[in-house]
């Protein structure tokens, strides 16, 4: 690929606006692997563990191992592209630069339905157990306090939004680490199977791939959020067109062991449990097979830790994500204003915690329509990303790379449709729906305004 991004861009049509200014550099490859992982969230398998329990037919540990390979051929879209451009938008920009400046906006517009509301579902998750913990405030209240806490904090700037993450990805990970520990104690207290043995992984009596490939659609959802790290493209110290996609990687192998680690030795423990809701199984398991101070004590953790931590990195991504549209007059151009001193899009931030608050409070008793407009975000943009890298680099490349420009994206757009088959009708609906005006939109606007901005 011998043409830069800028002389993609001039053919594009697009020029670099006066007014442009530049989002902070100061951020390494630690701080980008921290943002990632705060944003996934190392407990993440605990939380759904009920729920993939049940469709994976107890191979919850192979169904996450089976995502970690789907997810893989995603990562490495995103690591092709993010060594071309190296920009706040993400979806937005690598798009735009495959497909052009519509396209660009059709993915950005589709990621900002993940991104907008990803932070509101966690919000809501959230309320629900910091109102059972501490039921004098509502959860009206709690979602009040969690939304305030992080707009505080990412309104100070990137680093210590970045330094936040780091701290709360150490603790995430001492709390699973905690419970594994244990899960362990408990099965060698004679406790589930008795010992760590592979049936969370393998079983030739009960195995199915029906089950595992079930197991492994929910799985996926759970790694929503490594893409995250691409919105950072303009922050990092060095302009190394490689540390976006070093650290990509990084986050995915981690989440991919820790979860396949964390779910095997946790689900030798379900032997004889019956629990009645999958929204809380790990807590109902820990009290049975531990004892109830272990499962009330994962619950103020996992209320404190990451209820006040998890949204940091989603907060500030979206916020990235309008920067750039704004700057590119895809969206209203005071989106692309910086705060003076923090160098923050404090503007973008302003809209997408309004935003993020209101979805919350409107949608705090409807979580799996919630869920799955996040799911038809995220899988949407990624099927995109996918055919960007394909045309862009497969098919008007004379320098492809057969693997990583034509097998890997082929196979990911395949892996997203085959996630999109069983995803909710309702939800489809809704998400058409929002494709739809952002398809409107991005037409009304194109007839009205110019690009002004370079990627």
């Amino acid at each position: 690929m011998n043409e830069t991004v800028l002389e993609v861009t001039a053919k594009q049509g697009i020029k670099q606006s006066d007014d442009v200014q530049s989002l902070k550099r100061s951020l390494g490859l630690k701080e980008l692997v921290a943002y990632g992982l705060a944003f996934i969230a190392p407990v993440a398998p605990l939380t759904t563990f009920g729920f993939v329990w049940n469709v994976s037919g107890g191979f919850i540990a192979l169904a996450y191992v089976v995502a970690t390979i789907c997810m893989y051929f995603t990562a490495r879209s995103y690591v092709t592209m993010s060594e071309q451009v190296q920009s706040a938008g993400s979806i937005y920009s690598y798009v735009r630069f495959g497909l052009g400046n519509f396209a660009g906006f059709i993915g950005g517009w589709l990621i900002l339905l993940d991104y907008l509301l990803i932070p509101a579902l966690v919000f809501v998750l959230m309320s629900f157990s910091t109102n059972i913990l501490v039921p004098s405030i509502s959860r009206e209240n709690w979602i009040l306090i969690l939304v305030g806490t992080s707009f505080l904090i990412n309104w100070f700037g990137v680093n210590v939004t970045a330094k936040a993450s780091l701290y709360a990805v150490i603790a995430q990970f001492l709390m699973v680490g905690g419970v594994v520990a244990l899960a362990i104690f408990a099965l060698q207290d004679g406790k589930g199977t008795g010992a760590v043995t592979l049936e969370p992984l393998y079983n030739s009596v009960d195995f199915s791939w029906h089950y595992v490939l079930a197991g492994a659609s929910i799985c996926v959802l759970s790694f929503l959020g490594f893409d995250a790290i691409t919105t950072l493209g303009e922050e990092t110290r060095t302009k190394d067109p490689k540390m976006i996609g070093r650290a990509i990687m990084i986050v995915l192998a981690l989440c991919g062991v820790v979860f396949t680690v964390t779910t095997l030795v946790v689900g030798n423990l379900m032997k004889g449990i019956e629990y009645s809701n999958p929204a809380t199984a790990i807590f109902e398991i820990l009290a049975i097979q531990v004892g109830p101070w272990a499962s009330t004590t994962l619950a103020w953790l996992l209320a404190i830790i990451v209820g006040f931590s998890n949204t940091l990195p989603m907060q500030s991504s979206v916020a990235r994500v309008l920067y750039a549209m704004g700057r590119d007059r895809q969206l209203p151009h005071f989106l692309s204003k910086l705060h003076p001193k923090f160098q923050t899009p404090y503007m973008a931030m302003l809209v997408a915690t309004i935003v993020t608050l209101a979805t919350a409070l409107i949608m705090k008793d409807n979580l799996d329509i919630l869920a799955s407009l996040v799911n038809f975000g995220a899988l949407s943009g990624f099927l995109l990303l996918h055919v960007a890298v394909f045309v862009r680099f497969g098919l008007n490349n004379p320098d492809r790379k057969w693997f990583v420009h034509i097998i890997v994206p082929i196979v990911g757009a395949a892996i997203v449709l085959a996630v999109f088959s069983g995803m909710d009708r309702f939800a489809m609906i809704l998400g058409g729906t929002w494709l739809a005006a952002g398809i409107i939109y991005g037409l009304v606007n194109r007839q009205k305004t110019k690009i002004v901005m370079e990627v």
